[in-house]
């Protein structure tokens, strides 16, 4: 999730329990442990490009490292904010750790992939009920919040912090109508998926992107919800076959490992692009819902040493087009 909202939610659930003397720094300490685990975007290597998906979302993120997380907070926030505003350290471990564990959970109800048991497992939660970014979730945390910390009012930061329950499980709803609509559409076509997801678009919980995976195809379609449900057929693509798509590549080449490490950050879901025939892509990602024009990929070279890496590439399609298109999906009621 953006930081905004992860700071906002960080701060709601302190405030929603301080006492009235300390309910300002209680947000403080709240707003800044709930960004805190995104500092592991500053794990990161010039040579390794994917090192920063394998770390992002990881260690920081895990549910049994909140107590670390928010201890590592407290040392070093009780000095500089709170002990002069008369809290114990007891009392700023404790704002630092409700802060703290928002995050990651809220990070699950994205669709990116967060690693809540790491390092028992290193499987990726997504819950697929909120967009990354989504003003409609946003700004009535962030009214809520301004106007309790103005009145001093816990029960204004309680009703941001049910706000932040309650549209997610909106989203799970909508995601659940989104899903019966794909499986329908599937059925229409004569597939039998091996797995399909429905992903919100950006900033929404009513035009989804649906994929599925039909033996050697990937489907991309959109659906949009709202008091009816109506679908956009959209493009198929081939799934990777990396024996077919790049026989030229040494299995045991470092560009052949970096495949595998793109593979599980993007749930399988790859694919040659189509106007790339170096590139892979992630599939799940596009700015029109059922377009195939992902947002990121890693880039091959036929070129490269035995011990190169891949290339990590990023490609935003914000032409005038497509947000049209995005536009029209999104206001077709």
């Amino acid at each position: 999730m953006d930081p905004l909202t992860q700071g906002l939610l960080g701060a709601s659930l302190p405030q929603s329990v301080s006492k009235k003397q300390h309910f300002v720094v209680a947000g403080v300490l709240g707003l800044l442990a709930g960004m805190a685990p995104d500092l592991d975007v500053l794990i990161r290597s010039s040579s390794d490009p994917l090192l920063f998906l394998e770390f992002h979302r990881q260690f920081t993120h895990s549910l049994f490292f909140i107590p670390i997380g928010s201890l590592i907070c407290a040392l070093v926030l009780h000095r500089l904010i709170a002990k002069k505003r008369g809290l114990s350290f007891k009392q700023s471990w404790l704002y630092c750790a409700l802060g703290y564990s928002t995050h990651a959970l809220l990070d699950s109800c994205t669709t990116y992939g967060t690693q809540l048991l790491w390092p028992f497992t290193t499987e990726r939660y997504a819950w697929n009920t909120v967009s990354v970014i989504d003003p409609v979730f946003t700004l009535p945390i962030l009214i809520l919040l301004v106007c309790a910390t103005l009145k001093r009012n816990p029960w204004l930061a309680r009703t941001a912090f049910l706000w932040a329950l309650i549209y997610p499980t909106l989203g799970m709803i909508q995601r659940d109508r989104v899903e019966a609509a794909g499986w329908q559409l599937a059925k229409e076509r004569h597939h039998t998926p091996v797995q399909l997801e429905a992903k919100p678009s950006f900033a929404n919980i009513f035009l989804w992107k649906v994929i599925y995976e039909v033996e050697d195809d990937y489907y991309v379609d959109a659906v949009r919800v709202g008091i009816s449900v109506k679908t956009y057929p959209g493009e198929s693509i081939a799934k990777l076959n990396v024996n077919r798509d790049f026989a030229w590549l040494d299995p045991d080449s470092q560009q052949a490992r970096d495949i595998e490490r793109f593979r599980w950050f993007s749930n399988g879901y790859l694919a040659q692009d189509p106007t790339d025939e170096q590139r892979i892509i992630d599939v799940r990602y596009s700015i029109v819902p059922n377009q195939v024009k992902a947002l990121w990929g890693i880039k091959l070279s036929p070129l490269a040493t035995e011990d190169t890496h891949v290339e990590y590439t990023t490609h935003r399609d914000n032409t005038p087009a497509s947000r049209q298109l995005f536009f029209d999906m999104l206001t077709d009621f």
